[in-house]
């Protein structure tokens, strides 16, 4: 189904709108501006050696196959089971249903204990152990009463419908927690540690501060220490300096991205380093200053608002919440090697989450239950794309 609100044609390339942007008080995030910007030079540019990659091609296309399922509540996250089969967690409800990739059938597994929906916050990203086929484990990143917490749960298909959760194990505790800017997004990465994202819930000095768990990126075992090898000695943080960070996703040479909501001008993403800076509350998109990473790429704020990410067929593909698009951008090495592109605009509202569906397919998820969309007959859903 197309939204019939949206008249805004596609464009062969974006063009940069320079006017000033109004700040954010809808928490994802408002601002003017319809422009996307592929990065210049930075700390964030391409390592020797790999500027002979192959970049793909400057225009792509996208092809919406089908809607997997519709009817969905809020949902956040994502994660394909290996056996089939997608597990869809929903932010207001507070639960977890599997979704039947092939025929659409959702059956809910149950609710996860002591989630506090409010705002920005309830039942966020979802992850499926990288052993999962011993362990069977479910890890879930929501907000509690007092924080934002890290869990994992024991998924049982054996039992009744509505009773295959497990009681969550509690890993992470103490992050913190707001109305807006939560983060939420969780993936374990090619090296099977756990990676999650933190917002800085509008207090912008805890992104600078490396003991504080807010504005980071946090890198993870499966048990909830500080990975091996993290740039901080007993420190769970792996970069610093994020407003909001929404999105995670590697490319095929195990690179990490991340998609970033800016405040008043830019949205952004990043190309992760171990240990770096990446600005915030002191920098907003590119301004090449020393200590900082310059953004891959970076977007008026209307015309994003990015939220889950994914890497296919040599671009990183972005899902747009207030910018109601997919955004594809093609990379060479660490770098855009073309300005970014959009798809879907406005013809299925707010987008939240996208993720790998093999080969050149990927899953999308709309949010216009979340409260901030305009929810038709039928939403939320799952589409299954064909990108090139």
């Amino acid at each position: 189904m197309q939204r019939r609100a949206v008249t805004a044609v596609l464009a062969a390339t974006v063009l940069l709108v320079t006017a000033g942007c109004s700040s954010d008080d809808d928490g994802e995030d408002a601002g003017g501006g319809t422009s996307a910007s592929p990065s210049g030079t930075g700390r964030g540019a391409s390592p020797s050696g790999r500027e002979t990659e192959d970049a793909p091609p400057a225009k792509g296309s996208v092809r919406v196959v089908r809607t997997v399922t519709e009817d969905l509540d809020s949902p956040w996250g994502l994660a394909p089971l290996p056996e089939g089969g997608l597990l869809v967690s929903s932010r207001d409800e507070g639960t977890i249903t599997l979704v039947d990739e092939k025929t659409g059938k959702k059956t809910e597994l149950g609710e996860v204990p002591g989630v506090s929906p409010a705002g920005e916050g309830g039942l966020l990203g979802i992850a499926v152990s990288p052993e999962y086929a011993s362990d069977h484990m479910v890890y879930a990143y929501f907000t509690s009463e007092s924080d934002n917490r890290v869990v994992r749960m024991l998924y049982d298909p054996e039992k009744p419908a509505g009773e295959q959760l497990g009681a969550p194990d509690t890993i992470l505790r103490g992050i913190p927690k707001g109305t807006n800017h939560n983060g939420g997004r969780l993936a374990f990465g090619p090296d099977k540690m756990l990676y999650a994202t933190t917002g800085e819930r509008y207090e912008g000095e805890l992104a600078q501060d490396k003991k504080s768990l807010g504005g980071k990126i946090l890198r993870m075992t499966p048990e909830g220490e500080p990975a091996p090898g993290n740039p901080f000695d007993d420190s769970l943080v792996y970069s610093y300096g994020h407003r909001n960070v929404q999105g995670l996703a590697w490319d095929d040479e195990q690179r990490l991205f991340a998609s970033e909501f800016g405040q008043d001008t830019w949205d952004e993403l990043n190309h992760i380093e171990p240990g770096g800076n990446y600005g915030w509350p002191d920098v907003e998109g590119k301004e090449g200053k020393e200590g900082y990473v310059d953004p891959v790429a970076q977007w008026r704020v209307a015309d994003a608002s990015p939220s889950g990410i994914a890497f296919a067929e040599g671009s990183v593909w972005m899902a747009g919440l207030r910018g109601e698009r997919l955004w594809r951008i093609p990379l060479k090495g660490t770098e855009a090697a073309a300005d970014p592109q959009a798809f879907l605009t406005g013809k299925y509202g707010r987008l939240r989450t996208v993720v790998p569906a093999g080969g050149n397919k990927l899953w999308l998820v709309t949010s216009e239950t979340d409260g901030r969309g305009s929810a038709e007959s039928g939403d939320d859903r799952i589409l299954e794309l064909e990108v090139k």
